[in-house]
């Protein structure tokens, strides 16, 4: 479901659940010079959602990010760590740019 939406936003989808050694990245996806490392939450609520989404889990998935950079992302590009909570009977709720660790 978030794969999709962040289709119908424009992004291209370029991996899903990228591993590296101490982490994974569940979306990865690009809109023209941006790369985002997405986390995806799914949960009843928006706030089981956003007690999923803390700091040790953000740092997890910053690392990883890290590491899958020289992979994903071209010169010029930016890069940002975004969370997409994944709720029932609602869009996806994408939050930009959660790490700036």
């Amino acid at each position: 479901m978030a794969a999709l939406y962040l289709r119908l936003k424009g992004w291209r989808i370029l991996a899903r659940r990228a591993r590296v050694a101490g982490g994974e990245v569940d979306i990865v996806a690009r809109r023209g010079k941006l790369v985002a490392f997405v986390e995806v939450k799914a949960r009843a609520d928006e706030a089981s959602a956003a007690m999923a989404l803390d700091e040790y889990r953000l740092r997890r998935v910053a690392a990883a990010a890290e590491q899958l950079a020289p992979k994903y992302l071209r010169d010029g590009d930016d890069m940002r760590i975004d969370a997409i909570f994944v709720l029932p009977r609602r869009w996806p709720k994408h939050l930009e740019n959660v790490w700036t660790g």
